[in-house]
Formats: C-alpha cells, sequence, structure tokens
C-alpha cells in the first residue's frame, strides 16, 4: 500500500523475512480471499510484481475521485504512437514518424511525462534516442510482459488483398492499351490529275513524283 510500484514475491520476502515459496503461497490466499469476500480492492500479480487494484464494479467512483474533472484519457494520437512503441521497441522518434506518417514529438513528450515510455539506449548507426513502454504501461493494460500483447496478424490484411493492393499501386493491374488501328487508305480524287503521270511517260528524277530507289539511278 506505501510503494508507487508493483513488488515482485523476491523483494517482499526479503521483507518480511519469510522464504519465497510461503510468500507466493500467502499472496495468492489473499488474493483470492478478497475475491471471494467481494471487497472493494484485489490484489493482483502483473508487470512482474503484487499490487492492490480497485475493483471494476468501482472504478466509476475511484476514477471520479481521483480525476477530480480531470482529463485524463489519451488522444487517439497518443494510443496510435504507445501501440507502435509497443510493438516496435527499442524504436526512435523518427521511426515512429515515418510509420504513422507524421511528427510524434510532441505526442512522445506526453507519453515520457505520463511514465508510458522510456529511454532505452541510443540507435548505433544514427546516434538517435531509441524508446521502449515500462513496466507502468504493463500495469495499466494489466499484463505481465510485452510478450502478453495481442498478435497483430489477425488485424492485417489478407496476403491476396495486400498483393492486389500492390498491384494496383504499381500499376501492374492497369488495362492494356488498345493497339493502333492502320490509317485508312486515301482514296484519289476523280478529277485529280495532277499527281498522274501521262501513260507512258517516266517521271523524271527531279520531280518528285514517283523517286526511283538508289536516289532514282536506273540499275539496268
Amino acid at each position: 500500500m506505501v510503494s508507487d510500484e508493483a513488488l515482485d514475491k523476491v523483494r517482499l520476502a526479503s521483507v518480511v523475512g519469510h522464504p519465497v515459496d510461503d510468500v507466493e503461497q500467502a499472496l495468492q490466499a489473499l488474493a483470492a480471499e478478497y475475491a471471494e469476500q467481494g471487497r472493494g480492492f484485489d490484489l493482483r500479480s502483473v508487470a512482474g510484481g503484487w499490487r492492490f487494484y480497485s475493483r471494476p464494479e468501482y472504478a466509476g467512483v475511484v476514477e471520479s475521485f481521483v480525476l477530480d474533472g480531470q482529463q485524463a484519457r489519451l488522444t487517439q494520437a497518443a494510443l496510435e504512437t504507445l501501440s507502435v512503441v509497443a510493438y516496435k521497441q527499442p524504436v526512435s522518434r523518427a521511426r515512429v514518424s515515418a510509420i504513422r506518417g507524421v511528427n510524434v514529438d510532441g505526442v512522445m513528450r506526453t507519453l515520457l511525462t505520463r511514465g508510458l515510455v522510456e529511454e532505452a539506449g541510443h540507435d548505433e548507426q544514427s546516434g538517435a534516442n531509441l524508446y521502449r513502454t515500462t513496466s507502468y504501461f504493463l500495469e495499466r493494460i494489466g499484463v505481465t510482459s510485452i510478450d502478453e500483447l495481442p498478435e497483430l496478424a489477425p488485424y492485417l490484411p489478407d496476403m491476396d488483398d495486400l498483393e492486389d493492393e500492390l498491384a494496383s499501386v504499381a500499376g501492374l493491374d492497369a488495362p492494356e492499351a488498345a493497339p493502333a488501328e492502320a490509317p485508312a487508305p486515301v482514296e484519289a480524287h476523280p478529277d485529280s490529275t495532277a499527281d498522274a503521270a501521262p501513260e507512258g511517260h517516266h517521271p523524271s528524277p527531279h520531280s518528285g513524283a514517283g523517286t526511283e530507289p538508289h536516289g532514282g539511278t536506273d540499275t539496268a
């Protein structure tokens, strides 16, 4: 009750001076007793330690008392950014920005202030700060490790749909262009005799009407 973080069984055993197995059994017995009696709080094991939580049916009353009209919910942008960090950690701000397609500097500062993410060293190549989720984040979502996060596969598109989408973006499914039609032959006007050569007359190589191959030179 006096600790601001979950306490693991080893630490509790060292404080009370009893074997770890005995302490763990006592914790489980207390948790079961509180649940059976319908107390206003639960004793739960989360994030690798034990901690008291208010029961779900009293969450509304406790929330209104603690918040006292303050807005404590994260925005949609903050939730999306936090999700990227959770599944890609350790990850840099630039990487998160690239995935979301927007600048996340302000949102990351909010998550750092609330204790949901923390710095996790530097990238070896770029030297950028890396970030990861905290144990407080695990407590808030009720899991003991990031391995318990839901799988992303059920929320991803099917491979067929993904291939169709990629083909559409690449223009692979664009309809083939129709072959160009051959130009229609030009019919001579019955009254046009300007370009017609008289019978038995061979056009001059300089006339431009009927130039021979090889520059109009006779090969015979």
